[in-house]
C-alpha cells in the first residue's frame, strides 16, 4: 500500500511534461550499470560492466551469437536514452522502463518486443517487495532492465550460461527471454513458500489464544492482493508469447510459455486458497477473542450474582431502626456473616452444578 502511495506522488512529477519524457518513478537505487554476455554453441564471453558515460560504446549485436544486456538500475536517464539511441527503441517504451510502476504485459513494436513483469521477494517481519523487470526482445539480442540491484532473479540463468548447457547455448535470444521469464516466475513459488510459513506461524499464534493479531492477519491479506495485482495481467502477456503473435519468437517455443502460463495460473490459485485461509483464520481469531471476552463477561456475571444478595443483607442490617432481629443479641453479627457464607456457598455449589463455572 505505502509503496502504491509512493509511485503515484512520484508519478506526479511527470504532469505537463510530453509523452516519452524520461522520469524516474521508482525508489533511488545506486549507480546504473550494463553487464554484456555474448554466448554461441561454443561458449559464453562476459565483457566489462558498462555505465552512463560509456553507454554509447556498447558492442553491436551480432548474427552469428546471443548478446545479453543486463541493465541493473533504470534511473539514469543518460544511460537509458544512449541505449534507445543503440537500438532505436520507442520513446513511450524507455518511457516505461523508467516508470516502474507498470502492469505486466507484452507490447510488439516490429523490430522488437518490450515485455514487462513484476519480481517479487517476501521476508517475514519486511513483507512483499517488488521491483520492475523488462525485457527488449531483438533478433539477436536481448535487454533486460532490473529497477535495481541485482537480487538472484537471473542467477540461475547465469550458471547455466557459465557452466555451457548445451540447450541455452544454442537456441536464440528467444530462448533467453524465455529463461528469464521463467527464473522470475520460478521465484514466486518461493514467494508463495514463505508466505505459507508466515500463515502457519499466524495460525499457531492464533489457536495459542494470543491477542494483538489483527493488524499482522490483516497486513498478510494485503501482501496477498498486492501478490495477485502483480501476476495477474501477467497472463496475458504469456497468451500473446504463445500464440506466436511476433517472427521474433520461434514457433517451437510456444510449449515453453505455455508452461509458464501454467505455473501463473496454479500461483493465481494458490494466492486465492491462501485468501480464503487468511479469511477463515480471521474468523477464526475474532470468534476465540469472542469467546474470550464472554468467559470474561460470564465470571463477571456470577460474582455479580453471588454478592447480589450479600449485598441485600448488609443493606438491610445497616438501616438506622432501634428494632430488628439479632440486632442487639450478642451472636448477631456471627449468625449475619454465618448466613453470609452458607448463601454464598449455596450458589457456587449451584453454579457448577449448572455448568456456569
Amino acid at each position: 500500500m505505502r509503496r502504491s502511495v509512493n509511485a503515484l506522488n512520484r508519478r506526479s512529477r511527470k504532469a505537463g511534461l510530453p509523452p516519452g519524457s524520461l522520469i524516474h518513478t521508482g525508489e533511488a537505487a545506486g549507480t546504473a550499470t550494463i553487464n554484456v554476455r555474448k554466448y554461441d554453441p561454443q561458449g559464453v564471453r562476459t565483457l566489462p560492466a558498462f555505465s552512463g558515460q560509456t553507454g554509447e560504446k556498447l558492442p553491436d549485436p551480432q548474427s552469428h551469437c546471443v548478446t545479453w544486456y543486463q541493465v541493473q538500475g533504470v534511473n539514469d536517464a543518460t544511460l537509458i536514452e544512449a541505449l534507445g539511441r543503440k537500438f532505436k527503441l520507442h520513446p513511450l517504451l524507455l518511457e516505461d522502463v523508467m516508470s516502474t510502476d507498470q502492469r505486466p504485459k507484452v507490447e510488439d513494436y516490429g523490430d522488437h518486443l518490450f515485455i514487462v513483469l513484476r519480481a517479487l521477494h517476501f521476508e517475514s517481519g519486511k513483507g512483499l517487495r517488488q521491483k520492475q523487470v523488462a525485457l527488449v526482445l531483438g533478433r539477436d539480442y536481448l535487454i533486460s532492465f532490473e529497477e535495481g540491484p541485482a537480487e538472484g532473479n537471473f542467477n540461475g540463468v547465469i550458471a547455466r550460461l557459465v557452466e555451457g548447457r548445451a540447450r541455452l547455448l544454442q537456441e536464440g535470444s528467444d530462448y533467453l527471454a524465455y529463461s528469464l521469464l521463467d527464473s522470475v516466475v520460478d521465484h514466486y513459488f518461493l514467494v508463495l513458500e514463505n508466505i505459507s510459513d508466515e500463515m502457519e506461524s499466524l495460525e499457531d499464534r492464533v489457536l495459542r489464544g494470543k491477542e494483538d493479531l489483527l493488524s499482522s492477519i490483516h497486513a498478510l491479506k494485503r501482501e496477498l492482493i498486492t501478490l495477485r495485482k502483480s501476476i495477474w495481467p501477467l497472463r496475458e502477456a504469456l497468451v500473446f508469447l504463445d500464440r506466436q503473435h511476433s517472427d521474433l519468437i520461434d514457433a517451437d517455443l510456444s510449449v515453453f510459455f505455455r508452461d509458464i502460463y501454467d505455473h501463473t495460473i496454479h500461483i493465481v490459485d494458490t494466492i486465492e486458497s491462501f485468501r480464503d485461509m487468511l479469511s477463515g483464520l480471521l474468523d477464526v481469531h475474532l470468534s476465540t477473542i469472542s469467546a474470550r471476552l464472554n468467559q470474561v463477561m460470564k465470571l463477571l456475571t456470577v460474582i455479580t450474582t453471588i454478592f447480589m444478595p450479600l449485598t441485600l443483607i448488609t443493606g438491610i442490617y445497616g438501616m438506622n431502626f432501634d428494632w430488628m432481629p439479632l440486632l442487639h443479641n450478642s451472636f448477631g453479627f456471627a449468625a449475619a456473616m454465618g448466613g453470609m457464607f452458607l448463601i454464598t456457598i449455596g450458589m457456587v455449589f449451584f453454579f457448577r452444578k449448572k455448568g456456569w463455572l
